[in-house]
């Protein structure tokens, strides 16, 4: 999920985006058949083929209906937005060659460049505003449509209190979009590099609903296009020749495997099968991690994120805010890290992540057992209880998941004296069961989308929006996020967030367990893959030593 920002804060991300593979490409290179001749050997013909593992299914290729990591990861190379996140961290322009801001700044006028989808179609405004107002619709059911809640009359549209042309974007010609903002955002040509609001081809989308089902009708505009998709199996993305930078597009192909079991991904990569494996598109074994940490292979930077567990707060017993504070205050975060994680994570007792951080000494004190028994025996007396049922933790299928679900288990066994019993899914069933409100306690974490804390605190403003999975809505927090979004000044904006996210962890609707990084072991010929500071990896600029 990713899963984030720039204002005041926006350097902050830009210091922390890093480029993977910058060491690698430094091998000697193989003497020629005939050492006796000047001659340069001729160049390898061969395709340049990246092998990733994506670890689960892509629930869609659809940018308007995508909500996860997984799906972002194959949309980002098929598609573009306006800008794009470039190798410095900073936000250059992308499908549009330039733009202008009114002084008010709610007013912002693109151009667009000439560009093609990957059907040799032209790359149009209306595509633009067909794609952002197709993601509000409240038919189309996007979970991420709050993302375009700052374009004037979005949420509006959405909850079916305005009409679609009372949207504020619209195509003045083929190559001029205009946005008009609800308030001024300044980060907003930082949202329009996430995919959300990414083009869609307005003619293919009318006439196929299914056309980003299947590999033969998908149609991107971006560096790489969608050739073969075998469905829980394998993905292919080639070199899009229609794209309008195809001359920096050094990779023929990138082939996507779907392997779930974390230890199969490594030794593929140690047979030669893989270019990389790990995150962001997957995970490391942690039982792996300590000998990759020391044998020097393991790359690790922060992320701008937060895995943590939701709470079904409709679902007794957590319905009660003492019991559900009782299992966040009894986990030992720390020793987690220590015994199982063990890549420099940092422990969570806030929701938004250090780099965009409102709090720095979080909410409350981990590992608090006296605390917690002390809530557990309240919230019991409360529900007229003396004991709790037996309680489910629910996870999608991950080595990863199921050691940090295993230790947690143990921990509330021993602390709380809680039987717990586990449960795991296939990611696209498991976020579905989510979504519906059919689990206790389940596993999630965030990333951000861009890097601003609004970005993990609008998660739960309604109750029933999109990625909140929780039932759980205050009036005051919404009402709080609603000011933020009125207040210029960053101080005073960041004191209201604080604010917000101090009444979130006091219902505890969700409990965090870590501050993400990631790690991953990449082939040597491999150069010029992007993983910023939100989680995004981009393989636009990425290249392979024959």
């Amino acid at each position: 999920m990713k899963k984030n920002v720039f204002l005041a804060m926006s350097s902050i991300l830009v210091l922390g985006a890093a480029l993977a593979g910058c060491g690698g490409g430094n091998q000697a290179a193989a003497p020629a058949d005939n050492q006796g001749s000047n001659a340069e050997a001729p160049a390898s013909t061969d395709p340049k083929v990246l092998k990733v593992n994506l670890h689960s299914e892509p629930p869609t290729a659809d940018p308007g209906i995508a909500e996860d990591s997984t799906s972002g990861t194959i949309i980002r190379a098929t598609f573009e937005g306006l800008t794009r996140t470039g190798e410095d961290g900073k936000v250059h322009e992308a499908a549009a060659e330039s733009y202008e801001v009114s002084e008010d700044g709610t007013k912002y006028t693109f151009k667009l460049r000439d560009a093609k989808w990957s059907n040799g179609d032209p790359v149009t405004a209306h595509d633009f505003e067909f794609a952002w107002k197709r993601a509000l619709d409240p038919k189309t059911a996007s979970n991420y449509a709050y993302q375009l809640y700052y374009i004037k009359n979005g949420e509006a549209f959405n909850k079916g209190e305005a009409k679609m042309d009372d949207v504020g974007v619209k195509a003045l010609d083929d190559k001029t979009l205009e946005v008009t903002l609800q308030n001024p955002t300044p980060f907003f040509t930082e949202l329009t590099a996430f995919y959300t609001y990414y083009p869609v081809n307005k003619k293919v989308v009318e006439a196929n609903e299914k056309w980003a089902a299947d590999a033969a009708t998908h149609v991107g505009n971006g560096p790489f296009k969608l050739t073969t998709w075998e469905h829980k199996n394998k993905l292919v993305v080639e070199k899009n020749d229609n794209y309008w930078d195809k001359d920096s597009v050094k990779l023929d192909k990138i082939e996507f495997s779907m392997v779930e079991d974390e230890n199969t991904e490594l030794s593929m990569f140690d047979n030669g099968e893989l270019d990389w494996a790990g995150a962001p598109t997957s995970a490391l074994p942690t039982d792996a991690i300590p000998a990759l940490k020391d044998s020097g292979k393991m790359k690790t930077q922060p992320t701008a994120g937060t895995y943590w567990y939701k709470f079904n707060t409709e679902k007794p017993p957590f319905n009660n805010v003492k019991i559900r504070k009782a299992f966040a205050y009894s986990i030992d975060r720390q020793s987690l890290i220590d015994n199982v994680l063990q890549a420099g994570q940092l422990p969570a007792t806030g929701a938004v992540p250090p780099s965009m951080a409102l709090n720095k000494d979080g909410y409350f004190k981990d590992n608090d057992i006296e605390t917690a028994k002390k809530l557990l025996e309240e919230g019991l007396k409360e529900e007229g209880l003396t004991s709790l049922p037996t309680v489910t933790l629910s996870y999608n299928t991950s080595e990863g998941h199921k050691k940090i679900a295993e230790a947690i288990q143990d921990q509330w066994k021993k602390n709380l004296g809680v039987d717990v019993k586990l449960e795991n899914k296939e990611w696209k069933v498991y976020i579905e069961d989510l979504h519906q409100g059919n689990y206790q306690i389940g596993r999630m974490g965030w990333l951000g989308d861009f890097n601003d804390p609004i970005n993990f605190l609008e998660l739960y403003k309604d109750k029933k929006g999109g990625n909140n999975d929780t039932n759980w809505e205050n009036p005051q927090y919404k009402e709080l996020l609603n000011q933020s979004s009125l207040e210029m000044d960053p101080a005073k904006r960041a004191a209201i967030l604080a604010d917000a996210e101090k009444i979130l962890m006091e219902d505890m609707p969700i409990m965090p367990i870590y501050f993400y990084t990631q790690s991953w072991v990449q082939n040597d010929k491999v150069t010029g893959v992007i993983v910023d500071g939100l989680g995004n990896v981009d393989y636009k600029l990425a290249d392979k030593a024959q």
